[in-house]
């Protein structure tokens, strides 16, 4: 069997915009990963909010082996992956207005706390929102998305803003607006999207960036480890009680 061309082109291009954040985006990670390591030597605690296929990488984050076992998942029901029926009411969502005051006020997020808003567009009033009302009640918001779509898009919600405008630090994916990395003779619409890929990766980063920072300080980064291997669930049940009243999806 030979092997794809266009397999080996999509995994190109996805180790190209790698290349590009761990280059351009070096100091905003660097600042990402402090801000966290703040919060949790603060006793505060980390939220990790995306919509749509973004909130891929805002789950890839929580109670994972290797991750910080005090980010949990800010999830609005309807708009986290698509098992709700139908599919496009998870877009449709998105766009609703006041819908992100309504889940903070009902969350666990106060003062003191950080939250990472994932969106890789940026325009739609749930994303842009979370931020605005995040940062009103006290929170470090930590913007990942795509600036392209800043210049390439018009914003599609009240404030007429993007997401990058309310965050107090942003994380640039690299993503080209429309999210499709390939064309192809006989194949009418763009294909192979890699913002998955890219923004995985800079959340990863900024993780291991706060465990770095957090090291240095003295403090043992409260990292879960996997339940696979011998010791794993002792070590994760140590932690868990350690940080009870900072993890959340645990109750």
């Amino acid at each position: 069997m030979s092997d794809s061309k266009l397999a080996g082109q999509f995994l190109d291009a996805a180790i190209g915009l790698l290349e590009r954040v761990r280059d351009e985006e070096a100091e905003a990670v660097a600042a990402a990963g402090a801000a966290i390591a703040d919060t949790v030597a603060s006793g505060g605690r980390l939220f990790a909010f995306g919509a749509g296929h973004s909130s891929l990488a805002a789950q890839d984050v929580v109670y994972r082996a290797g991750g910080l076992a005090l980010m949990n998942l800010l999830a609005v029901p309807g708009t986290v992956g698509v098992d709700v029926m139908p599919a496009t009411l998870g877009s449709a969502l998105e766009r609703v207005d006041g819908l992100a005051a309504a889940v903070l006020d009902s969350s666990p997020a106060r003062a003191g706390d950080l939250l990472v808003v994932i969106s890789l567009s940026g325009r739609n009033a749930l994303p842009v929102e979370m931020a605005l009302n995040a940062r009103a009640l006290g929170l470090t918001v930590i913007g990942v998305t795509s600036v392209a779509y800043t210049t390439g898009t018009t914003p599609r919600n009240p404030s007429g803003s993007f997401l990058r405008d309310h965050c107090d630090i942003v994380l640039d994916s690299k993503i080209a607006v429309g999210d499709a990395e390939l064309t192809a003779s006989g194949v009418q619409a763009p294909f192979a999207p890699a913002s998955t890929v890219v923004t995985s990766a800079l959340m990863q980063a900024m993780m291991a960036t706060a465990a770095e920072k957090l090291a240095a300080r003295g403090i043992e980064p409260p990292l879960l480890r996997s339940g696979n291997v011998d010791g794993g669930h002792e070590w994760n049940g140590r932690v868990m009680r350690e940080y009870a009243d900072r993890i959340f999806y645990r109750r």
